[in-house]
């Protein structure tokens, strides 16, 4: 079975709920010595703020490809057996799920540390939008992760033009959200 077939990848519609157990299932197996799972819920406050539920919106076939590409980077860092993504769309109550993952592999280290890359990198990089719905007004969120990573670019682009820099681009033969891989070369790494 290819990779890709161990991995289950979804994005629900409005006012579907995560069925957890689904997950949990989909990624059990004898040879699973460890599952390790990630439950992102609506929490009641935000910096005092009575939260009343969070809306998402997606780009859904960019945010799948972009999960999917997630799920692969994961599998080329770690010794994985079956992966499982689901993220809802449309309002999510205080206390209900909006996100959830499931990484099951031989050894606990592999899962957890897989699982926390997921979220983290579902969360910087994919096509998926959050609004805080308040008792007093809304606000659309940008999810920390992104904002570092887009800090982190910036600071990026400031070193390449300070520096005389080759940039080298290789497309993907797969499909992915990425599109190309751009490999930088600095001066003196040049053979």
């Amino acid at each position: 079975m290819a990779f890709e077939d161990k991995d289950l990848v979804e994005i629900l519609e409005e006012h579907k709920q995560i069925d957890i157990a689904k997950y949990i299932n989909y990624v059990s197996a004898p040879q699973a010595g460890a599952i390790a799972t990630f439950s992102g819920t609506t929490r009641d406050t935000f910096e005092g703020k009575t939260v009343l539920e969070l809306r998402y919106e997606a780009y859904v076939p960019m945010a799948l490809r972009c999960m999917k590409s997630i799920c692969s980077s994961a599998r080329s860092s770690w010794n994985l057996l079956s992966i499982a993504v689901a993220h809802c769309l449309g309002p999510v109550p205080v206390g209900e799920t909006s996100v959830f993952i499931a990484v099951s592999a031989v050894h606990r280290a592999d899962a957890l540390d897989a699982c926390k890359f997921v979220i983290d990198e579902i969360k910087a990089s994919v096509p998926i939008w959050k609004k805080e719905v308040y008792s007093n007004g809304e606000v659309w969120k940008e999810n920390s992760e992104f904002l570092e990573r887009r800090l982190d670019l910036g600071k990026k682009d400031e070193m390449w033009n300070e520096k005389e820099i080759e940039v080298e681009v290789e497309r993907h033969t797969r499909k992915s959200c990425c599109g190309a891989k751009v490999k930088v070369i600095e001066e003196g790494d040049k053979k």
